[in-house]
């Protein structure tokens, strides 16, 4: 065998070695990942824990009844209902964060206490659905008919459609004192007339909640962080979809810690909220 047999072997032995190896690493990766998605989609708490030290200042808000409202985001039977057409991605992540009766614990503490309550719902309406462009989400909310109304003026089979309010959350939502905004379209609030209502109700501080969480909670708390208000997110009154594309709720989670004003539970924004009616 000559010299450069020799090299040629060994060069091909070494070849073998590192695809080996690198197939080695991208399976545990794989595995790895996998692990990772079965134990959320599984809702192992750990998935959502916060970390064990943050590199990130720690900030809060302090709220008052003067200046501070609960705003919902959706409240919607198309988001929180099994009876909704989202029921079959989202269910179980509503489910697993209870965050239909932590929402209704944040309505009856806020109307207890007196505090302002705010709607941004989400509405479509037979002329959205002739829009020339959409993004993944909107389209595939435009073609199972999320959110859908007659018209702008028209309330025909709304009670109990999947625009409609959950029934839990009406006896708050329509007591004539309710904040309802105007429909946002897509995910933020910049369409819609939340801010301007806000803002003659004196309100600079929010407590945010609703559905879902990486979609329009994350986007009305961008806006509204972007407008000048502090806002408060209450992690376990919101909650997203699971699709192979991801874990909603997750994403959002860790933008919440990047960027909100404050993170809280349902049981801490309750005892905030009845402290602040005191």
């Amino acid at each position: 065998m000559s010299c450069c047999d020799h090299h040629s072997d060994e060069e091909k032995k070494l070849g073998r070695r590192d695809m080996l190896k690198a197939s080695a690493v991208a399976a545990t990766a794989v595995a790895a990942s996998a692990g990772f998605a079965t134990a959320a989609q599984a809702g192992d708490k750990s998935a959502y824990a916060d970390p064990a030290e943050g590199a990130l200042p720690a900030t809060d808000v302090a709220i008052s009844l003067n200046d501070t409202a609960l705003v919902v985001i959706d409240p919607q039977i198309d988001f929180l209902s099994p009876k909704g057409v989202t029921w079959k991605v989202v269910g179980e992540s509503v489910t697993e964060h209870n965050t239909v009766p932590n929402i209704g614990r944040l309505f009856k503490a806020a109307k207890d206490s007196g505090m302002t309550v705010a709607i941004s719902p989400h509405y479509y309406y037979p002329t959205d659905h002739g829009w020339k462009f959409e993004g993944p989400l909107e389209k595939l909310m435009h073609s199972i008919g999320m959110f859908d109304r007659k018209g702008p003026l028209d309330l025909t089979d709304f009670d109990g459609s999947g625009a409609d309010f959950m029934p839990e959350f009406k006896e708050y939502i329509n007591d004539g004192k309710t904040i309802i905004a105007s429909p946002h379209k897509v995910y933020g609030p910049e369409v819609n007339d939340l801010s301007l209502q806000l803002r003659k109700s004196g309100v600079s501080k929010v407590i945010l909640a609703g559905m879902s969480a990486n979609l329009c909670v994350q986007a009305h708390l961008y806006e509204l962080l972007e407008q000048g208000y502090e806002v408060a997110v209450v992690r376990d009154a919101t909650a997203g979809a699971k699709l192979p594309e991801g874990d909603g709720y997750l994403a959002a989670l860790i933008n919440f810690r990047y960027v909100a004003n404050a993170l809280w539970s349902t049981d801490d924004a309750v005892k905030r909220i009845q402290n602040a009616g005191a």
